[in-house]
């Protein structure tokens, strides 16, 4: 089959790899008929190659049909259609019966002291290949993967592998009261959803920050306070406060993670980090790595005293440097993880259908064949030609 692979920092190729192959009797094989390009692919295009071998499948963001099933599997059958969580859960372990699929007790990474392993996604997270695929060997067939209807367009539901959940969470997390306030920091497709999240749930006043032009006006499209950092600089936090009495936003979600900008030190830390024996980066990194973390720190400045931020970005540091004093001073709450993707599924179902108020139709800005992939990781991981979210097609 064909397969986007890693080879090395901005170098993702199309590959012709093995098959895969039913390997435990509650296995399911997937035709994959849509798989995304997520912002945390990008970590493994750009910094976390000490945890990846050339060869590695990526791509956590998959749907398709059922090809085959393990002589176990009772939950589906070859041609359903189903999404695949980027969760690889069991979904009978005490932490995914709390609906804490991210933590799952049968696939945690003990060898790294990590959590549930994911699809395609480093050695951290168990190295397991991933969906930017034409097949996919789903574990755990009798509670992993989702069944969706056949008929409406794949945009509808492969969101639900990742990004639907993700931003629902983030913006649970968050914790908004009726009517109130949140900004969004990041407006790629997690911070995008989550902006149109926070809205569907009530949220009063919701403003976006981002640095690029396309996604801002994307956003104000859909009824947020799109802010330019790039234009605003320092004066960001006495905006947004005076659109939200003063005070500053109830809850503050960063959605940006790792790779924001600002932090030159951080910035050369992490390129130079890259550059090293992959053995000595990986110490380096689990030990004493660093984040740019410009986001988080505007978090903390914007956020209203009593409020709440919460974490959907991707980080990665081991020593980060937080500003407690003010944390403390300000009364914050703090909420963070990977998204529990089958737990939101309940919330999620019923808001696609033919109403389709989260716009999850039209919220792909690029469908792109597979063979294309290797140029769509540079025009995203550049912000080129307004890329918000790019979809392969296998």
């Amino acid at each position: 089959m064909k397969a986007v692979t890693w080879h090395g920092r901005r170098d993702v190729r199309v590959d012709s790899v093995p098959d895969p192959v039913i390997q435990e009797p509650t296995d399911v094989l997937v035709e994959v008929t849509t798989t995304g390009l997520c912002g945390s692919d990008l970590h493994l295009y750009e910094v976390l190659g000490a945890f990846l071998d050339e060869g590695d499948i990526l791509g956590h963001e998959a749907m398709g049909v059922v090809r085959e099933t393990g002589p176990a599997v009772h939950a589906v059958d070859p041609g359903d259609r189903v999404v695949v969580p980027f969760n690889v859960s069991c979904g009978t372990c005490p932490t995914c019966v709390q609906g804490l699929q991210s933590q799952c007790e049968t696939t945690q990474v003990h060898a790294y002291g990590m959590g549930a392993a994911l699809f395609g996604y480093t050695k951290l997270y168990g190295q397991v290949p991933g969906g930017q695929a034409e097949l996919l060997r789903v574990p755990f067939g009798n509670t992993l993967p989702v069944p969706v209807p056949h008929g409406p367009p794949d945009d509808r539901y492969v969101l639900l592998s990742d990004v639907l959940p993700t931003a629902w969470q983030a913006v649970d997390y968050a914790n908004i009261p009726p009517g109130g306030s949140v900004a969004v920091l990041g407006l790629g497709p997690i911070g995008d959803m989550c902006t149109r999240i926070a809205r569907h749930r009530g949220a009063g006043t919701v403003i976006g920050v981002d640095l690029v032009p396309e996604r801002l006006e994307r956003a104000a499209e859909n009824g947020v306070e799109a802010l330019d950092l790039a234009r605003l600089g320092s004066r960001i936090v006495d905006t947004v406060r005076d659109l939200t009495e003063g005070r500053g936003p109830h809850a503050v979600i960063d959605a940006v993670g790792m790779e924001a900008h600002g932090s030159p030190a951080a910035t050369a830390a992490q390129r130079m980090t890259s550059l090293l024996p992959d053995a000595l980066a990986a110490r380096l990194m689990t030990r004493v790595g660093l984040d740019r973390l410009h986001a988080l720190h505007l978090a903390v400045d914007l956020v209203r005293r009593g409020g709440t931020i919460s974490l959907s970005g991707v980080y990665g540091g081991m020593t980060d440097p937080l500003p407690m004093l003010t944390m403390f001073d300000k009364q914050l709450q703090l909420r963070m993880g990977q998204a529990n993707v089958l737990r939101w599924m309940d919330d999620l179902l019923p808001l696609l259908g033919d109403d389709d108020p989260l716009g999850v139709e039209g919220f792909a800005t690029h469908h792109v064949p597979l063979a294309e992939a290797p140029d769509a990781y540079d025009m995203f991981q550049r912000k080129q030609d307004g890329v918000v979210k790019v979809l392969f097609q296998p």
